[in-house]
């Protein structure tokens, strides 16, 4: 082999292009739906060649989160001290996330507890995959800040994210989110009119995701998570859908045309 031969390309380099593989264009994409919370919410947000931080600076539920964007070498230890240099002065629980395997124990000493490994699974666009039928249930996209506010109660005390509980309107999603046309809300609602589940899509970087979906205990296993499903990719039929689903919902995912490409490792860390 000649000497003068580039390198060979990982496809993690700073300028490689950002569709140089789907789960490089997932963690940038994920990346980009926490920065908007951020940004709408008067938070900080910060952008490397090793990480992405998006920090409410105050509780945010899973928005306040690092995404780490290369894999983990022997420079990870600045890259934590980088990090936490920033997460001084926030308030509330930090996640970050990794499609690599990280070296626990460094980040145990700093603070961090692992979470998990919720799967990343992608979908073909509904218009190569027709979405599921909707079931009879009433979820409709909203646009209005009244509607903004359902959605985040049900947010709240659903998923539940007891550090923002009881929560104001615009403490989790700013009504200035409602002009960014990457995001989609959407609130289901049962036969007295009462907001009891919500979905959430966004399209960034060539695809898009199923964000935050919950629905209430009291209203579970009655249509309504396939009724998000069905509504979020009639609303962008024309790009592959993505998302992290829990080992709970993953079968129903799969039933309705996902399959899944990686685990992440899923790391928290408290903050006052």
């Amino acid at each position: 082999m000649s000497t003068d031969a580039p390198p060979l390309a990982t496809g993690w380099e700073p300028d490689a292009p950002v569709g140089d593989t789907m789960v490089r264009r997932y963690l940038f994409h994920w990346a980009a739906y926490c920065d908007a919370y951020a940004v709408a919410g008067g938070g900080l947000t910060v952008r490397s060649d090793a990480f992405a931080l998006a920090d409410l600076r105050r509780p945010g539920g899973y928005f306040n989160s690092v995404t780490l964007l290369q894999p983990p070498d022997g420079r990870f230890g600045r890259v934590l001290d980088e990090i936490d240099g920033h997460l001084a002065g926030g308030s509330g629980e930090m996640l970050l996330w990794s499609a690599w395997p990280v070296p626990g124990a460094e980040l145990v000493e700093r603070g961090w507890t692992l979470g998990g490994y919720p799967p990343v699974l992608i979908r073909p666009p509904a218009t190569l995959l027709a979405p599921p039928a909707h079931p009879p249930v009433d979820v409709r996209e909203i646009h209005d800040p009244a509607a903004l506010a359902d959605w985040e109660r049900v947010a709240v005390e659903g998923y539940p994210m007891p550090e923002l509980d009881p929560v104001a309107p615009g403490a989790l999603a700013d009504p200035s989110l409602l002009a960014d046309e990457r995001m989609h809300f959407f609130v289901g609602r049962d036969d007295a009119g009462d907001p009891v589940s919500i979905g959430t899509s966004f399209v960034a970087e060539g695809i898009g995701s199923f964000a935050l979906g919950v629905t209430r205990p009291g209203a579970r296993r009655r249509g309504h998570w396939m009724a998000h499903a069905a509504a979020r990719l009639r609303a962008t039929p024309d790009v592959w859908m993505t998302g992290v689903f829990s080992d709970f919902s993953r079968p129903g995912a799969e039933r309705i045309g996902f399959v899944p490409i990686l685990r992440l490792g899923l790391w928290a860390r408290p903050r006052p």
